[in-house]
């Protein structure tokens, strides 16, 4: 192959600024949500002098961002193909509530029941995003209808299982060790978890086939089909990896919040598709990165955060997202009809015509 993943996405994300690297670096939107980022933590320092930017208040901040952070992993690969989950929040709730039973049907506080409790919550959301990809890309049904459905069945069957109360029984390890254990006394396990999964997420979108091919059917399904590309098992790969992150993610919440939280989900897929956005996901597809998309999680948590301390409704943290979103959204039209893309999808296609008759040689 010519070229790695990450130097194509960059031929196809960012179009040629004049005036070296640095100009490059600050037309890219997640360097700009960053320094919105650190902006907003300046302004919250200043106004909350020795209360918000603390050790113990950062800790808050990165726990609440955590489990976004899992699910944006998989949301942000969805989008990249110009799909949408809107399920992972029902897909949450049913993997914790299939992982709760299972773990009090068997009983025990130790690790080992832990570990089933994270199989079968995996597996359960695994489940769930294999369905949505399956529809998704063998049926030709839009993944915002899909999700939409798998959003409302995957809620009522855990409803139905829990007779719509909530679960609170908990091993006493996966609250004391996950949800609220520490590493050194001050790093949480959650945000461990998060980084983790976010690495390989950004190792897997920007250094393997699997990402090359996820950017270039977010940008030309059908040429990369006449490439050779399997597309439809491309994209029933991406649902299902989204639907065991949501099933991890699961597991995440049942430990930091000890339930299943059946009510409380109800804005999570909007709050991270919002932050994968903000972060530099085009939500028209074939642009987008992990860490851009951490950023974005990271500025509505923030926010909220800043504005409970200073004693403003934390509703307006989605009132200043809300517009944000829709602001970044409509600037990323203005990029697209002014930039000529087709330049980015044509090296992407290229390279991988070029790297298909290098190995049939």
């Amino acid at each position: 192959m010519t070229g790695t993943t990450a130097e194509l996405s960059e031929a196809a994300v960012v179009e040629e600024v004049p005036g070296g690297r640095w100009r490059q670096l600050l037309a890219k939107q997640a360097f700009q949500m960053l320094i919105l980022l650190l902006v907003l933590i300046a302004i919250f320092t200043i106004l909350q002098p020795g209360t918000f930017l603390t050790v113990a208040n950062l800790r808050n901040i990165v726990q609440g961002t955590a489990i976004y952070a899992v699910l944006g992993v998989g949301q942000t690969f969805v989008i990249i193909t110009a799909g949408i989950d809107l399920s992972v929040g029902s897909v949450l709730i049913f993997s914790a509530v299939v992982s709760a039973l299972t773990m009090n049907a068997v009983g025990g506080e130790g690790w080992p029941t832990v570990l089933l409790g994270l199989v079968v919550a995996c597996a359960s959301g695994a489940a769930w995003g294999l369905l949505n990809g399956v529809v998704v890309a063998k049926l030709k049904v839009p993944p915002l209808i899909v999700t939409l459905g798998s959003l409302s069945a995957a809620l009522g069957l855990a409803e139905v299982m829990t007779n719509g109360l909530d679960i609170t029984k908990v091993p006493g390890t996966l609250s004391t060790q996950i949800g609220f254990g520490e590493i050194a006394g001050q790093v949480p396990v959650l945000g461990i978890v998060a980084a983790a999964v976010v690495a390989i997420g950004v190792i897997l979108l920007n250094h393997t086939r699997f990402g090359l091919h996820t950017y270039a059917i977010g940008s030309n399904p059908e040429a990369v089909r006449r490439v050779g590309i399997k597309v439809d098992r491309h994209l029933i790969s991406i649902y299902a990896f989204a639907g065991l992150l949501a099933g991890l993610a699961g597991l995440l919440s049942l430990s930091f919040y000890q339930s299943t939280t059946i009510s409380g989900q109800a804005n999570t897929p909007l709050n991270v598709i919002a932050g994968v956005a903000i972060g530099g996901t085009s939500l028209f597809g074939g642009v987008g990165s992990i860490l851009g998309s951490v950023v974005g999680l990271f500025i509505p948590v923030t926010l909220q955060n800043g504005f409970v301390q200073m004693n403003i409704q934390p509703f307006w943290q989605q009132v200043v997202v809300g517009v944000l979103l829709v602001a970044i959204v409509y600037v990323d039209q203005l990029r697209r009809s002014a930039a000529n893309r087709g330049s980015g999808r044509v090296s992407i296609i290229a390279t991988l015509l070029h790297s298909n008759r290098k190995e049939r040689r």
